[in-house]
């Protein structure tokens, strides 16, 4: 079996947490959607499960962080500047917060933060391995 990594995060609205996530290019996996849970794939390795507050109380008795504070930051990778654009300006239009740290941008890498509608931390990140300043 292939390693894979889900990440699971409470939202308070699914559906607006659904179309948040499908905006930035994840897929819903409808076989494990439900009016509790979303199951969000992003590649072949890595998954999003999008659980209600409700839900979520039925894994853990930890409580869940307001917006306002992080307890993670997620990044994915893109193919292009252009891509990485085109996430943080989705994220900004369905209910996230564009740019929340200074763009990152070297010769090599380029890089946008933002928020999801609930507060979460995600990076979306360009980079060119063969302009790597050399070690």
């Amino acid at each position: 079996m292939s390693r894979t990594i889900t990440v699971s995060l409470p939202v308070a609205d699914l559906n607006a947490s659904k179309a948040f996530y499908t905006a930035l290019g994840f897929e819903n996996h409808p076989q494990f959607t439900d009016d509790s849970a979303a199951f969000m794939v992003w590649s072949e390795s890595i998954n999003l499960v999008l659980l209600t507050h409700e839900k979520w109380r039925t894994f853990s008795a930890r409580p869940i962080p307001p917006k306002t504070s992080s307890e993670v930051g997620l990044t994915v990778s893109c193919d292009s500047r252009e891509q990485v654009d085109a996430m943080n300006k989705s994220a900004s239009e369905y209910g996230g917060t564009a740019d929340i740290n200074p763009v990152e941008d070297y010769p090599f890498m380029y890089g946008r933060d933002f928020l999801d509608p609930d507060g979460h931390v995600w990076g979306a990140k360009w980079m060119d391995m063969s302009a790597m300043p050399p070690v």
